[in-house]
Protein backbone atom coordinates (compact mmCIF):
# COMPACT_ATOMS: atom_id res chain seq x y z
CA UNK A 1 0.00 0.00 0.00
CA UNK A 2 1.13 3.75 -0.80
CA UNK A 3 0.42 7.38 0.72
CA UNK A 4 -2.23 7.22 -3.24
CA UNK A 5 -3.92 3.91 -1.87
CA UNK A 6 -7.22 4.62 -0.60
CA UNK A 7 -8.73 3.83 3.03
CA UNK A 8 -10.02 0.70 3.14
CA UNK A 9 -13.62 2.36 3.38
CA UNK A 10 -12.39 3.78 0.52
CA UNK A 11 -12.06 0.50 -1.19
CA UNK A 12 -8.32 0.01 -0.60
CA UNK A 13 -5.84 -1.33 -3.27
CA UNK A 14 -8.49 -3.44 -4.45
CA UNK A 15 -10.83 -0.47 -5.99
CA UNK A 16 -7.54 0.43 -8.06
CA UNK A 17 -7.38 -3.20 -9.19
CA UNK A 18 -10.42 -3.52 -10.53
CA UNK A 19 -10.07 -0.05 -12.22
CA UNK A 20 -6.78 -0.66 -13.76
CA UNK A 21 -8.00 -3.82 -15.98
CA UNK A 22 -8.80 -2.00 -19.25
CA UNK A 23 -5.56 -0.90 -18.64
CA UNK A 24 -3.68 -4.09 -18.06
CA UNK A 25 -5.48 -5.95 -21.00
CA UNK A 26 -4.38 -3.08 -23.65
CA UNK A 27 -0.79 -3.47 -22.34
CA UNK A 28 -1.55 -7.53 -22.53
CA UNK A 29 -2.82 -7.18 -26.33
CA UNK A 30 0.63 -5.25 -27.24
CA UNK A 31 2.96 -7.76 -25.52
CA UNK A 32 4.02 -10.44 -28.51
CA UNK A 33 6.52 -13.17 -27.84
CA UNK A 34 7.12 -14.97 -30.99
CA UNK A 35 9.02 -17.86 -29.01
CA UNK A 36 6.23 -18.69 -27.07
CA UNK A 37 3.79 -18.25 -29.71
CA UNK A 38 5.21 -20.74 -31.56
CA UNK A 39 6.27 -23.13 -28.71
CA UNK A 40 2.47 -22.98 -28.39
CA UNK A 41 1.96 -23.98 -31.97
CA UNK A 42 3.93 -26.77 -32.34
CA UNK A 43 2.11 -28.32 -29.18
CA UNK A 44 -1.29 -28.28 -30.57
CA UNK A 45 -0.65 -28.76 -34.01
CA UNK A 46 -0.40 -32.19 -32.88
CA UNK A 47 -3.57 -34.07 -33.62
CA UNK A 48 -3.71 -36.34 -30.49
CA UNK A 49 -3.04 -33.60 -28.17
CA UNK A 50 -5.02 -32.88 -24.62
CA UNK A 51 -5.09 -29.16 -23.08
CA UNK A 52 -5.24 -29.25 -19.66
CA UNK A 53 -6.49 -25.73 -18.14
CA UNK A 54 -5.49 -25.70 -14.57
CA UNK A 55 -5.27 -23.67 -11.30
CA UNK A 56 -6.72 -23.40 -7.76
CA UNK A 57 -9.55 -21.28 -6.50
CA UNK A 58 -10.00 -18.16 -8.85
CA UNK A 59 -7.50 -19.41 -10.93
CA UNK A 60 -9.30 -23.03 -11.36
CA UNK A 61 -12.37 -20.87 -12.96
CA UNK A 62 -9.80 -19.31 -15.43
CA UNK A 63 -10.01 -22.76 -17.17
CA UNK A 64 -13.58 -23.32 -16.55
CA UNK A 65 -14.44 -19.78 -18.64
CA UNK A 66 -11.61 -20.64 -21.54
CA UNK A 67 -12.21 -24.56 -22.03
CA UNK A 68 -15.21 -24.08 -24.13
CA UNK A 69 -13.73 -21.70 -26.68
CA UNK A 70 -10.65 -23.08 -26.77
CA UNK A 71 -12.19 -26.38 -27.82
CA UNK A 72 -13.49 -24.75 -30.97
CA UNK A 73 -10.85 -22.72 -31.75
CA UNK A 74 -8.28 -25.32 -31.46
CA UNK A 75 -10.03 -28.70 -32.68
CA UNK A 76 -8.68 -30.10 -29.86
CA UNK A 77 -9.58 -31.53 -26.48
CA UNK A 78 -9.54 -29.17 -23.89
CA UNK A 79 -10.86 -30.01 -20.20
CA UNK A 80 -10.37 -27.47 -17.17
CA UNK A 81 -9.72 -29.42 -13.92
CA UNK A 82 -8.79 -27.81 -10.98
CA UNK A 83 -5.25 -28.49 -9.50
CA UNK A 84 -7.07 -29.67 -6.63
CA UNK A 85 -8.76 -32.07 -7.96
CA UNK A 86 -5.64 -33.68 -9.99
CA UNK A 87 -3.72 -33.53 -6.66
CA UNK A 88 -6.02 -35.45 -5.16
CA UNK A 89 -6.90 -37.89 -7.73
CA UNK A 90 -4.46 -37.69 -10.11
CA UNK A 91 -5.14 -40.94 -11.73
CA UNK A 92 -8.88 -39.74 -12.57
CA UNK A 93 -7.69 -36.89 -14.48
CA UNK A 94 -4.18 -37.89 -15.75
CA UNK A 95 -3.67 -39.99 -18.76
CA UNK A 96 -0.13 -41.79 -19.60
CA UNK A 97 -0.14 -42.06 -23.21
CA UNK A 98 -1.99 -38.91 -23.72
CA UNK A 99 0.19 -36.03 -25.34
CA UNK A 100 -0.83 -32.89 -22.59
CA UNK A 101 -0.08 -29.44 -22.62
CA UNK A 102 -1.05 -28.63 -19.33
CA UNK A 103 -1.94 -25.19 -18.97
CA UNK A 104 -1.07 -24.24 -15.26
CA UNK A 105 -2.95 -20.06 -13.85
CA UNK A 106 -1.41 -18.97 -10.94
CA UNK A 107 -0.80 -15.27 -9.65
CA UNK A 108 1.57 -16.17 -7.33
CA UNK A 109 2.98 -19.23 -8.65
CA UNK A 110 3.39 -20.41 -4.76
CA UNK A 111 0.41 -22.28 -4.04
CA UNK A 112 1.18 -26.13 -3.09
CA UNK A 113 -1.22 -27.81 -5.11
CA UNK A 114 0.17 -26.17 -8.22
CA UNK A 115 3.37 -27.19 -8.01
CA UNK A 116 2.65 -30.98 -7.20
CA UNK A 117 0.21 -30.70 -10.07
CA UNK A 118 3.02 -29.96 -12.49
CA UNK A 119 5.38 -32.73 -11.02
CA UNK A 120 2.73 -35.87 -11.04
CA UNK A 121 1.89 -34.48 -14.97
CA UNK A 122 5.95 -35.07 -15.55
CA UNK A 123 6.03 -37.94 -13.38
CA UNK A 124 2.61 -39.81 -15.32
CA UNK A 125 2.18 -38.08 -18.76
CA UNK A 126 4.40 -39.85 -20.77
CA UNK A 127 4.64 -36.43 -23.26
CA UNK A 128 3.55 -33.54 -21.11
CA UNK A 129 4.40 -29.75 -22.04
CA UNK A 130 4.09 -27.00 -19.40
CA UNK A 131 2.54 -23.52 -20.34
CA UNK A 132 2.83 -21.34 -17.19
CA UNK A 133 0.49 -18.30 -17.21
CA UNK A 134 1.81 -16.11 -13.88
CA UNK A 135 1.61 -12.88 -12.51
CA UNK A 136 4.82 -13.36 -10.15
CA UNK A 137 8.41 -14.42 -12.15
CA UNK A 138 10.09 -15.18 -8.32
CA UNK A 139 7.16 -17.15 -7.81
CA UNK A 140 7.99 -20.79 -7.29
CA UNK A 141 5.71 -22.16 -10.40
CA UNK A 142 7.74 -19.68 -12.78
CA UNK A 143 11.17 -20.63 -11.25
CA UNK A 144 10.69 -24.42 -11.35
CA UNK A 145 9.65 -24.03 -15.28
CA UNK A 146 11.92 -21.40 -16.60
CA UNK A 147 14.44 -22.87 -18.95
CA UNK A 148 13.15 -25.83 -19.53
CA UNK A 149 12.90 -27.36 -23.18
CA UNK A 150 9.46 -28.63 -22.61
CA UNK A 151 7.99 -25.47 -20.56
CA UNK A 152 7.34 -21.90 -21.35
CA UNK A 153 6.32 -19.18 -18.81
CA UNK A 154 4.38 -16.54 -19.52
CA UNK A 155 4.54 -13.17 -16.87
CA UNK A 156 1.46 -10.86 -16.64
CA UNK A 157 2.10 -7.60 -16.56
CA UNK A 158 3.71 -6.50 -13.12
CA UNK A 159 0.27 -4.50 -11.56
CA UNK A 160 -1.51 -7.37 -12.50
CA UNK A 161 0.08 -8.84 -9.45
CA UNK A 162 -2.68 -7.92 -7.26
CA UNK A 163 -1.39 -6.40 -3.71
CA UNK A 164 -5.06 -6.95 -2.41
CA UNK A 165 -6.88 -10.47 -1.41
CA UNK A 166 -8.42 -11.13 -3.98
CA UNK A 167 -7.58 -12.17 -7.52
CA UNK A 168 -8.83 -9.13 -9.46
CA UNK A 169 -6.61 -7.98 -12.45
CA UNK A 170 -4.23 -10.74 -12.05
CA UNK A 171 -7.40 -13.38 -13.15
CA UNK A 172 -8.38 -11.39 -16.03
CA UNK A 173 -4.89 -10.88 -17.13
CA UNK A 174 -4.18 -14.67 -17.04
CA UNK A 175 -7.20 -15.43 -18.34
CA UNK A 176 -7.05 -13.03 -21.59
CA UNK A 177 -3.49 -14.07 -22.01
CA UNK A 178 -4.96 -17.92 -22.43
CA UNK A 179 -7.33 -16.43 -24.85
CA UNK A 180 -4.76 -14.71 -27.20
CA UNK A 181 -2.31 -17.48 -27.05
CA UNK A 182 -4.85 -20.37 -27.63
CA UNK A 183 -8.87 -19.21 -28.32
CA UNK A 184 -10.41 -16.01 -29.63
CA UNK A 185 -8.48 -13.12 -28.65
CA UNK A 186 -7.25 -10.25 -30.65
CA UNK A 187 -6.34 -6.74 -30.28
CA UNK A 188 -9.04 -5.40 -31.93
CA UNK A 189 -11.47 -7.62 -29.23
CA UNK A 190 -9.28 -6.58 -26.20
CA UNK A 191 -9.94 -3.06 -27.53
CA UNK A 192 -13.53 -3.77 -27.30
CA UNK A 193 -13.66 -5.41 -24.09
CA UNK A 194 -11.28 -2.46 -21.98
CA UNK A 195 -14.20 0.20 -22.89
CA UNK A 196 -16.87 -1.66 -22.42
CA UNK A 197 -14.74 -2.47 -18.66
CA UNK A 198 -14.60 1.16 -18.94
CA UNK A 199 -18.55 1.83 -18.83
CA UNK A 200 -18.53 -0.60 -16.09
CA UNK A 201 -16.20 1.24 -13.93
CA UNK A 202 -18.55 4.82 -15.11
CA UNK A 203 -21.62 3.01 -13.29
CA UNK A 204 -20.26 2.47 -10.25
CA UNK A 205 -22.41 4.77 -8.26
CA UNK A 206 -25.22 2.52 -9.64
CA UNK A 207 -23.19 -0.69 -8.10
CA UNK A 208 -23.10 0.89 -5.19
CA UNK A 209 -26.46 1.28 -5.01
CA UNK A 210 -27.62 -2.08 -5.40
CA UNK A 211 -24.81 -3.23 -2.89
CA UNK A 212 -27.14 -0.87 -0.07
CA UNK A 213 -29.59 -3.19 -0.37
CA UNK A 214 -27.12 -5.56 1.92
CA UNK A 215 -29.36 -8.34 0.35
CA UNK A 216 -27.99 -11.43 2.28
CA UNK A 217 -28.29 -13.80 -0.14
CA UNK A 218 -26.35 -13.47 -3.89
CA UNK A 219 -27.10 -16.49 -6.56
CA UNK A 220 -25.06 -16.20 -10.07
CA UNK A 221 -26.52 -17.65 -12.97
CA UNK A 222 -25.16 -18.52 -16.26
CA UNK A 223 -24.60 -20.98 -18.78
CA UNK A 224 -21.51 -22.39 -20.50
CA UNK A 225 -18.33 -20.19 -19.79
CA UNK A 226 -20.84 -17.87 -17.73
CA UNK A 227 -21.15 -20.64 -15.64
CA UNK A 228 -17.31 -20.39 -14.40
CA UNK A 229 -18.19 -16.69 -14.23
CA UNK A 230 -21.15 -17.37 -12.10
CA UNK A 231 -18.74 -19.31 -9.52
CA UNK A 232 -15.94 -17.27 -9.85
CA UNK A 233 -18.34 -14.38 -9.09
CA UNK A 234 -20.00 -16.45 -6.04
CA UNK A 235 -16.38 -16.72 -4.67
CA UNK A 236 -15.41 -12.91 -4.82
CA UNK A 237 -18.90 -12.14 -2.85
CA UNK A 238 -17.91 -15.21 -0.54
CA UNK A 239 -14.19 -13.65 0.31
CA UNK A 240 -14.56 -9.74 -0.04
CA UNK A 241 -17.28 -9.85 2.83
CA UNK A 242 -15.44 -12.60 4.60
CA UNK A 243 -18.51 -14.84 4.20
CA UNK A 244 -21.02 -13.16 5.71
CA UNK A 245 -22.91 -12.59 2.10
CA UNK A 246 -24.28 -16.22 1.17
CA UNK A 247 -23.38 -16.76 -2.59
CA UNK A 248 -24.48 -19.67 -4.69
CA UNK A 249 -23.73 -20.48 -8.26
CA UNK A 250 -25.39 -22.48 -11.27
CA UNK A 251 -26.58 -22.75 -14.59
CA UNK A 252 -30.18 -21.12 -14.97
CA UNK A 253 -31.47 -24.26 -16.41
CA UNK A 254 -30.04 -26.31 -13.64
CA UNK A 255 -31.15 -23.95 -10.99
CA UNK A 256 -34.24 -24.81 -10.99
CA UNK A 257 -33.33 -28.86 -10.01
CA UNK A 258 -33.21 -27.75 -6.16
CA UNK A 259 -30.77 -24.96 -5.82
CA UNK A 260 -33.86 -22.52 -6.56
CA UNK A 261 -35.02 -23.49 -2.83
CA UNK A 262 -32.84 -20.92 -1.62
CA UNK A 263 -34.90 -18.05 -3.20
CA UNK A 264 -36.52 -15.27 -0.58
CA UNK A 265 -37.11 -12.16 -0.27
CA UNK A 266 -33.67 -11.26 0.84
CA UNK A 267 -31.90 -12.82 -2.40
CA UNK A 268 -30.28 -11.13 -5.15
CA UNK A 269 -30.01 -12.90 -8.36
CA UNK A 270 -27.56 -11.62 -11.05
CA UNK A 271 -28.25 -13.46 -14.59
CA UNK A 272 -25.41 -13.27 -17.21
CA UNK A 273 -26.61 -13.44 -20.29
CA UNK A 274 -25.06 -15.42 -23.32
CA UNK A 275 -24.61 -13.90 -26.72
CA UNK A 276 -25.70 -16.97 -27.94
CA UNK A 277 -28.93 -16.78 -29.61
CA UNK A 278 -30.06 -20.24 -28.49
CA UNK A 279 -28.58 -20.55 -24.79
CA UNK A 280 -30.14 -16.99 -24.46
CA UNK A 281 -33.41 -18.00 -24.73
CA UNK A 282 -33.11 -20.29 -21.48
CA UNK A 283 -31.63 -17.21 -19.79
CA UNK A 284 -34.46 -15.14 -20.48
CA UNK A 285 -36.87 -17.77 -19.47
CA UNK A 286 -35.26 -17.56 -15.91
CA UNK A 287 -34.85 -14.09 -15.72
CA UNK A 288 -38.85 -13.71 -16.38
CA UNK A 289 -39.36 -16.73 -13.93
CA UNK A 290 -37.74 -14.96 -11.08
CA UNK A 291 -38.67 -11.64 -11.65
CA UNK A 292 -42.20 -13.04 -11.44
CA UNK A 293 -41.90 -14.88 -8.54
CA UNK A 294 -39.41 -12.21 -6.79
CA UNK A 295 -40.36 -9.12 -8.11
CA UNK A 296 -38.30 -7.02 -11.04
CA UNK A 297 -35.50 -5.24 -8.72
CA UNK A 298 -34.64 -9.15 -7.42
CA UNK A 299 -32.76 -9.75 -10.43
CA UNK A 300 -30.23 -7.65 -11.94
CA UNK A 301 -29.02 -8.76 -15.38
CA UNK A 302 -25.67 -8.39 -17.39
CA UNK A 303 -26.36 -8.48 -21.02
CA UNK A 304 -24.42 -7.05 -24.34
CA UNK A 305 -27.94 -6.27 -25.53
CA UNK A 306 -31.19 -4.47 -24.40
CA UNK A 307 -33.69 -7.71 -23.37
CA UNK A 308 -36.80 -8.51 -25.34
CA UNK A 309 -39.95 -6.00 -24.19
CA UNK A 310 -41.42 -7.20 -21.52
CA UNK A 311 -38.61 -9.18 -19.49
CA UNK A 312 -37.58 -5.78 -18.31
CA UNK A 313 -34.39 -4.07 -17.63
CA UNK A 314 -30.78 -4.96 -17.98
CA UNK A 315 -26.94 -3.64 -17.61
CA UNK A 316 -26.01 -3.80 -21.36
CA UNK A 317 -22.67 -3.85 -22.16
CA UNK A 318 -22.11 -1.81 -25.21
CA UNK A 319 -19.72 -3.26 -28.42
CA UNK A 320 -19.62 -7.08 -27.37
CA UNK A 321 -22.64 -8.49 -28.94
CA UNK A 322 -22.16 -11.77 -30.79
CA UNK A 323 -18.94 -11.68 -29.10
CA UNK A 324 -18.05 -15.51 -28.17
CA UNK A 325 -19.03 -16.03 -24.19
CA UNK A 326 -15.35 -16.23 -22.63
CA UNK A 327 -14.48 -12.82 -24.19
CA UNK A 328 -17.82 -11.24 -22.38
CA UNK A 329 -16.83 -13.02 -19.42
CA UNK A 330 -14.21 -10.58 -19.21
CA UNK A 331 -15.96 -7.41 -19.02
CA UNK A 332 -19.20 -8.79 -16.94
CA UNK A 333 -16.31 -9.82 -14.55
CA UNK A 334 -15.59 -6.18 -13.81
CA UNK A 335 -19.16 -5.50 -12.56
CA UNK A 336 -18.91 -8.82 -10.44
CA UNK A 337 -15.81 -7.38 -8.70
CA UNK A 338 -17.39 -3.68 -8.61
CA UNK A 339 -20.45 -5.42 -6.66
CA UNK A 340 -18.22 -7.74 -3.77
CA UNK A 341 -16.37 -4.81 -3.28
CA UNK A 342 -19.13 -2.35 -2.43
CA UNK A 343 -20.94 -4.90 -0.53
CA UNK A 344 -17.80 -5.74 1.52
CA UNK A 345 -17.52 -2.06 2.30
CA UNK A 346 -21.66 -1.94 3.35
CA UNK A 347 -20.77 -4.75 5.32
CA UNK A 348 -18.02 -2.72 7.53
CA UNK A 349 -15.43 -4.96 5.61
CA UNK A 350 -11.49 -4.45 4.97
CA UNK A 351 -11.35 -5.32 1.21
CA UNK A 352 -7.21 -5.28 1.14
CA UNK A 353 -7.70 -8.06 3.95
CA UNK A 354 -11.41 -9.34 4.54
CA UNK A 355 -9.86 -11.61 7.20
CA UNK A 356 -7.26 -9.82 9.43
CA UNK A 357 -6.42 -12.72 11.91
CA UNK A 358 -5.89 -14.90 9.17
CA UNK A 359 -8.46 -17.56 8.96
CA UNK A 360 -7.99 -17.45 5.19
CA UNK A 361 -4.69 -16.09 3.68
CA UNK A 362 -3.69 -14.98 0.25
CA UNK A 363 -1.69 -18.11 -0.34
CA UNK A 364 -3.25 -21.26 1.15
CA UNK A 365 -1.09 -22.78 3.62
CA UNK A 366 -1.18 -25.79 5.58
CA UNK A 367 -1.19 -28.27 2.84
CA UNK A 368 0.61 -31.56 2.67
CA UNK A 369 2.07 -32.84 -0.90
CA UNK A 370 1.88 -36.34 -0.16
CA UNK A 371 4.12 -38.94 -2.71
CA UNK A 372 2.99 -41.40 -4.76
CA UNK A 373 4.35 -44.65 -4.66
CA UNK A 374 5.81 -46.42 -7.76
CA UNK A 375 2.24 -48.24 -8.73
CA UNK A 376 0.70 -45.19 -8.70
CA UNK A 377 -1.07 -45.21 -5.24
Amino acid sequence: MTSSTPAQEDGGATILEIGQQPGVWREVARRSDSTIADFVRTIVERPDIRVILTGAGSSAFIGDMAAAALRRRLGRRVDAIATTSIVSNPLDHLEQHVPTLLVSFGRSGNSPESLATTALADELIDDVWHLVLTCAADGALAKAHTGRANSAVVCMPERANDTGFAMTSSLTSMLLTCLQLLGPANPDTVEALAVAAEYVAGLQSDIAALARTKKNRLVYLGSGALEGLAQESALKMLELTAGEVDTYFDSPLGFRHGPKSVLDGDTLVVVYTSTDPYTHRYDLDIIAEIRAQLGDDAVAVISTEPLPEGYGDAVVLPGLAGRDDALVALAYLVFAQYLALFTALEHGKTPDNPFPSGEVSRVVRGVTIYPMTKNGR
